[in-house]
Formats: C-alpha cells, structure tokens, sequence
C-alpha cells in the first residue's frame, strides 16, 4: 500500500467519524435553538389575547379584540397557525366550557401534564402557566402553546381562562432540514479539501524522494557515491542514511576484495615464477644429480602454493556471512582443542617440541563425557579450523625442543582456548598489525592469524594477542587466545 493511500485509509473513517460526531451535536443545537425560537413565537399571539380577556359593563367576561389583534388573528390563519380562547367555570365541577374565539377543535392539552410559570419573555400582565406540547390536527402535526389563568367576574364567580395557540411543524422541520443539507454539503466539502490537501502534501513531500531515484536510474552501475539526502523530509532521511551506511560498506567490501585478490595473485605469482625458473633450470641440467635437487625445490615450493591456496579459500570462506538462519548449533570448545591438539602431536613430535594439553575438567578428566565441558554457539568445524591456524603458527615458530601448550578455561561468561608457545613472540605494538592479510608479522604468508580471527568473529568470538611462555633467550613467546561466549546447555 502507498503512503497515500495509507494516509487515507487512516484518516477517512477517523475524519469522518469525528465530523459526523460534530455535526450531529451542532444540529442538536441548532434543532433546540430553532424549537425554542418558534415557540417564543407562539407566546406573542398567547400574550395579546390574554390582554384582550376583561370585564364588559354587564359584568361578564369577554373578549375585546382590537384591530391589532384581529389583524393578527387573520393572518396566522393563512400559516397553518390556530388560536382558542375559552372560558371554564371552576363551580360547578364538570360546567362545559365556552369559546370565546378561534376554533373550537383543537387539541387539548395532555391529561396530567405540568404547567409551567412564563418566561420573563412573556408580555402577558396578568401571569398564569404555560405549557407547550406537540400533537396532531386535521392531519398534519402541530406545535400548540396553551396558557391558564383563573379570572372572575363582576359577580365574583370563578372561571378558568385558557388561551392556545397552534403552529404546524412543517415550518420547523424544513427549517432544520435546510440546516442539515448545509451542514453535510459543509463537511462534504471540508472532507474533500482534506482529502485533496492529503493527496498533494504527500505528493509534494515525495517530491525529493522521486528526484533521488532519477538520480540512482542515472548514475552507472560502478558508482557507489552516497546519495544525497538534501532536502529529504526528516522522516526518511534516516532511511537514507542507513542506504549510505550501506553504500559505504558495500564500497569498502569490495574495495577489501579488490585488495584481496591483489595480494593474493601477488602472492601466487612469486611462487609460480619461482618454478618456471627451476623448470627452465632442470631442461638444461643434463647432470641427473642436479636435475633431481631441483625437482625437489619445485616440489616443496609446489607445497607451499599448495598451503598458500588452501589458507585463501579458507580465509575467503571465513570472511562470508554465515548462510544459515537460527541459533548456531551447541559445540563444546574443549573437545574442538583436544582434537586439535591429537591433529597436531606427530607435527610437533618431527619438530621435537612439548606439545602439552590441559583440559578444561582438570587432570583427572573422564574420557567419553557426554555433556559439553565449555558449551559455546558455533561451527565446531570452523572452530577447529581457527585453532589449528593458531597451533600451526605457534609449531611454526617455536624452535626445536622448546613447548607449547593448548588449554581450555572457563573465565566468566566466556569459553577461552589458548594457544601458548616459547617463541619469538611478537612486540605489543606490532600484535595488532599481525592480524592482517599478507602483514609476515610473523613470518609465511601472514594468514594464519587472519583466518583464525574472521572465524573466530564469524562465531560470535573474537582472538587477542598476549605474552606466552618463557623461551630460551629470556623472552617471552606468544599467547593466542581465542575467546567466545559461553553458552547455556539448559
């Protein structure tokens, strides 16, 4: 879904929901508004008939009607709007009453129902109560404001005086409909400038982001310059900044490869050369001997391209991201070094070096435990390789009848294997530089370290640099330690 389109789909119902909310409250109040503004009408004929009622010479009560209030009777006729004046005896209960004025039919007020004290509106000077009810007359419905009062006549009987005044509600009704049509129209109007300000900001906010993809449809293949994230919205600025964090490392990767296979084919090519120029030597050495020693030459040198070759696949596949998904799988360190150390004893025993192995469980280890002794997550097998990279250096290195040593420990929350040897070692500021591809910081091709320090990390790890044993000039050799986190067998 489009940010427009989501954009609307969250702000439509929300918008329209809350407009029709606000529409229905304003035409509640406009309907309360309009009610009380029709009735008020109602009171002014109410008002100038309760001011006509009076006593005539005989005595009696009757109605005076003015031309004010014959004019006014007249025309509310024409509007659907009925007057009644009548006059009840209060004795005897049950007396039948008399109209003095209008017509005698209309609806009379509901059985039990409350009369109320005028409003101070009221220009009535002679007081009673007033109620207003809705009922129904000659088949349209009707809006009817009664007012009472007792009066007496000259003889000083009782009457009950009751003055009605009825409107149809049609007027009303298309009063409030007409509201309500300007109403909708009002926020179907709103709703659509909205809509179309949603529409455009969004297309105007995308505008940046549609000149950034021209440009990367623009640029070639091999440019991998970080885009320009001026005038971006804030909000996916840091998008781009992660596409640029990724640009920069996509660049620096294979800028590394290009490095990579640079001093790799630097490294192959010395070997090679080497050869063809012993090769070359052997067809003119007609002397066997000499021949001979020469094959050998190209043999061992064959060996070492051999190596060479075997350590820049292992380092090309130690550098990959890992292809498998999930948790890496429970392998136990100690056994990885045990069997590295088994891997590397008759390599050692040529060389007359002490090879010695110390378990992480102690002297008295028993053989053939089931449960892991320093349980990490990682490729057992790419474990291994790292620490016969590491065992293979320190063997390398120490010279003959001195020792090293490979032990497993426990230190914390980390699983450590370390590889210690009586050699030369390597000068604290020159350890670092020793991880480096090709560095010879100690001697060969330089790999070793490098390839044991990408599976290391590969797995969650990592390989420091220390001092090791004390060797025969009163140095000391070097300590490799291969570090991972322990991991939890429950």
């Amino acid at each position: 879904m489009g940010i427009r389109a989501l954009l609307l789909a969250l702000l439509l119902p929300g918008l329209t929901a809350l407009l029709a909310v606000d529409s229905w409250s304003d035409y509640r109040a406009f309907a309360r508004i309009n009610e009380n503004a029709y009735d008020q009408a109602l009171l002014e004929p109410l008002s100038a008939l309760d001011d006509s009622v009076g006593i005539d010479a005989r005595g009696e009560i009757g109605l005076r009607v003015s031309f004010e209030v014959q004019a006014m009777f007249d025309s509310v006729q024409a509007l659907h709007k009925h007057l009644r004046v009548t006059l009840t005896p209060l004795a005897p209960p049950g007396a039948p009453e008399r109209t003095l004025m209008g017509v005698a039919d209309l609806p009379p007020p509901p059985a039990g129902a409350e009369f109320l004290p005028p409003p101070a509106s009221f220009g009535g000077a002679h007081g009673g109560r007033l109620l207003f009810y809705d009922a129904a007359y000659r088949g349209y419905a009707v809006r009817v404001a009664v007012l009472r009062r007792d009066i007496e006549n000259g003889a000083g009987q009782r009457y009950r005086l009751q003055v009605q005044a009825a409107e149809s509600t049609g007027r009303r009704a298309e009063a409030r409909q007409a509201w309500l049509r300007h109403e909708l129209w009002q926020d179907a109007r709103m709703l659509g400038l909205t809509l179309l300000l949603v529409w455009l900001g969004v297309a105007w906010a995308l505008r940046p982001l549609e000149r950034l993809r021209a440009s990367l449809r623009e640029r070639p293949t091999n440019d991998l310059q970080p885009l320009d994230a001026r005038g971006v919205p804030s909000e996916v600025a840091p998008l781009v900044d992660a596409v640029n964090h990724h640009i920069d490392e996509h660049r620096e990767m294979l800028a590394e490869q290009a490095s990579f296979l640079a001093d790799a084919s630097h490294q192959l090519r010395t070997p090679l050369a080497i050869m063809l120029a012993q090769a070359g030597y052997a067809l003119r050495e007609q002397d066997p001997e000499r021949m001979r020693e020469t094959l050998h030459a190209i043999m061992a040198q064959l060996a070492r391209s051999r190596r060479l070759s075997d350590q820049l696949l292992a380092l090309a596949h130690a550098r990959r991201a890992l292809d498998e998904a999930g948790t890496p799988p429970l392998a136990d360190l100690n056994a990885v070094a045990r069997e590295v150390v088994l891997q590397y004893l008759p390599l050692a025993r040529e060389k007359q070096l002490d090879l010695g192995w110390v378990d992480v469980r102690g002297e008295d280890a028993p053989e053939g435990a089931d449960a892991p002794a320093a349980p990490v997550r990682a490729q057992a097998a790419e474990l291994h390789e790292a620490l016969a990279n590491l065992l293979h250096n320190a063997i390398r290195h120490t010279p003959a009848g001195g020792s090293v040593t490979v032990l497993v420990r426990i230190d914390g929350g980390l699983a450590v294997a370390e590889v210690r040897d009586a050699g030369p070692g390597i000068a604290p500021e020159r350890r670092e530089a020793a991880f480096e591809r090709f560095g010879r910081s100690t001697g060969g091709a330089g790999l070793g370290l490098a390839i044991a320090r990408a599976y290391a990390r590969r797995n969650g790890g990592d390989i420091v640099l220390a001092e090791g044993e004390a060797n025969a000039e009163g140095g000391q050799g070097l300590c490799a330690r291969l570090l991972l986190p322990r991991a939890r067998t429950q």
